[in-house]
Order: C-alpha cells, then sequence, then structure tokens
C-alpha cells in the first residue's frame, strides 16, 4: 500500500515579488499532489502578498507576513505553521521541475530519510552569466563537489535551496539557531549529531537562478567564506581541508606578486600553473555547457567565487582569532 505523505514547501521571501511567481508557477506543474506552500515574508518592503493569493485556486497556499529576522528565523515561523510530515525548504530563486515531489517521495521512504538535499542546475531559460555562474558552483574543478558531486571534498551536507526534514527531525533538533552566515550548514550538522540518516537525492535537483552578476555574486561568495568560519564557532572542526583551498589560492596569487619583484623564474613558474588551471576550468565550462561564451564566462565565474569566498574566509577568521566566542549575527 503505497504510503501518502504530506509535504509542507517553506520559502522566506525578501522583497522578491517576481520571483516567487516563478517558483509557484513551477509548484503548480508537479507530479505529486500531496502538498502545502508556506510563504514567509520577511519584513519586505515590496511584498508578495497579490501574487500569492493569485494561485490559490491552484495551489494549497498559506502567506503570512512578520517582521525581518533573516531567513533562517524565518524558515522556523514556515516550520511552526507547517502540517505536513516533511517539512521541505526553497529558496524563492529557485525553479523547481515537474517530478521533483515524486522523486523525494520516493527516495525518501525507500532509503529511509529523515532528511535530504539535492543539487541544483541551470535551467535553458538563464542568461549566459547565470549559467556560467551556475557551473563554478556546481563543478568538481571548482567547489570539490562539495555540494552534491559523486567525488565531493567532504561529506554530503544539505543546503537551504533545496533541503528537506521529517517532522521528526523538527521536533528533536529544533529548527534554526542562526538566520543567517551558514545557518544551513550549521542545523544539517546538529541533524548529523542527532544521529538522523540525511542523504543526498541527486536527482531531486531544483533550477536555481542565483546572481545575476557578478558584482553581487562576489558579494554572495564573500559572505559564504565568511558562514564557513561562523559555522566552525559553534561546530569546532567543521572545516575541512577542501574548504581551505579558495584562501590557500588567493595568497598563492599574492605571492606572485613579490615573486614578480624578486624571482622572474619562479614568477614565470607561478604564471604557468595559473595558466594551466585556467585552461582546465575553461576546457571544463565548455565541455559540460557546451556553449563557447559561458565557457568563457564560466573562467571569470570560478575566479571571482575562489577570490570572494577566500578573502571572505580570510577575513573571517582574522576577526575569529580576535573574537573567539559564537556569534549568532
Amino acid at each position: 500500500m503505497e504510503v501518502r505523505t504530506l509535504y509542507s514547501i517553506i520559502i522566506p521571501l525578501y522583497n522578491r515579488p517576481d520571483e516567487i511567481k516563478e517558483l509557484l508557477e513551477s509548484l503548480t506543474q508537479q507530479t505529486y499532489p500531496n502538498f502545502e506552500v508556506i510563504i514567509v515574508e520577511d519584513g519586505s518592503k515590496k511584498d508578495a502578498k497579490a501574487i500569492v493569493d493569485s494561485f490559490r485556486e491552484q495551489l494549497d497556499v498559506h502567506y503570512y507576513y512578520k517582521e525581518n529576522s533573516g531567513q533562517g528565523f524565518s524558515r522556523n515561523y514556515g516550520f511552526e505553521r507547517a502540517q505536513g510530515d516533511y517539512f521541505i525548504v526553497f529558496d524563492s530563486d529557485c525553479i523547481i521541475p515537474p517530478d521533483y515531489l515524486e522523486i523525494v517521495h520516493r527516495e525518501i521512504h525507500s532509503r529511509k530519510l529523515d532528511a535530504f538535499g539535492g543539487p541544483d542546475k541551470a535551467h535553458p531559460s538563464f542568461t549566459l552569466i547565470q549559467k556560467a555562474i551556475s557551473y563554478a558552483m556546481t563543478s568538481q574543478i571548482s567547489t570539490g563537489g562539495i555540494r552534491g558531486s559523486k567525488r565531493a571534498g567532504e561529506k554530503f551536507r544539505p543546503r537551504s535551496f533545496n533541503m528537506g526534514i521529517s517532522r521528526q527531525v523538527y521536533e528533536e533538533v529544533g529548527g534554526f539557531i542562526i538566520t543567517r552566515m551558514g545557518e544551513d550548514i550549521e542545523y544539517s550538522i546538529r541533524i548529523e549529531k542527532h544521529f538522523f540518516k540525511v542523504g543526498l537525492i541527486r536527482e531531486a535537483f531544483v533550477y536555481h537562478k542565483r546572481r545575476t552578476n557578478f558584482r553581487q555574486f562576489y558579494k554572495q561568495l564573500h559572505f559564504f567564506g565568511r558562514a564557513r568560519i561562523n559555522v566552525n564557532r559553534f561546530h569546532p572542526g567543521a572545516i575541512k581541508w577542501v574548504h581551505t583551498l579558495p584562501a590557500l589560492f588567493v595568497i598563492y596569487c599574492a605571492t606572485m606578486l613579490g615573486s614578480w619583484l624578486i624571482d622572474w623564474n619562479f614568477f614565470l613558474f607561478q604564471a604557468g600553473v595559473l595558466t594551466l588551471y585556467t585552461s582546465l576550468v575553461f576546457s571544463d565550462a565548455l565541455a559540460r555547457t557546451k556553449s563557447l561564451y559561458v565557457g568563457f564566462l564560466g573562467v571569470g565565474a570560478v575566479f571571482v567565487q575562489i577570490f570572494a569566498y577566500g578573502i571572505g574566509f580570510l577575513s573571517e577568521l582574522m576577526r575569529y582569532s580576535k573574537v573567539p566566542e559564537l556569534t549568532r549575527k
């Protein structure tokens, strides 16, 4: 007999009414029908109530407006009001494939998962820059596969753009204890420490639009680098070797400036290694995206990603050495 499960999809929203419209439109196409949608408007000045209301005949959708508290605590607000057996969290800039819930339903019951996460991909409608950014965030050669690759440099942990937990997990572990700066990683580690079964559902991907230009992408990844240090405040040892690579890359490039003045031969060697890596990134981006333009942009996206994350990591590490106590900012 088939198990019927109610899923509560929780989406925090802040000043992005156009994004939520696209996400809700994708949810109307789900092949698994047993779900509700909870939109938590986090103190937005540009609210999406009218847009959400326009979907009430197509979806079991609930809209809440609250004072701004950040995405983590807004998800908690949604958890408290959810009726489902499982809670699924999406970012508002995602598009959900029609068979997403059907895949999740099959996998969590066959594998007996208490919590899960899925990867992200680029949608055909994305701009070239969005596709390049998507490549940078999902490629083994740029992230070490930590966001869902089979050959990841660390244990997979669900991220809040595409993650789900059972009601039992929420009741025993609670919700997010920080509202930003690595709140999803901290939550995933806490779930693991309670011995719940967590798994990657590789087929349950979402189309994640992320940022639309490199300046926004830099700011986001700089924040991610800082967030990794913040998570370590709550869970010492959470920083693995793969997380230090962007910072080491930044230091490597900085030393090139010194070697250019001191030792020309060593500078040429360093420049050769950097050129080789650039060529590998371009070849990989071209092979994966089948686009010459996205291949070139992918190189730029990877370098923006690495430098932003590395600089954010180093800056927060310096701050951490001065202020080691827990932070909830």
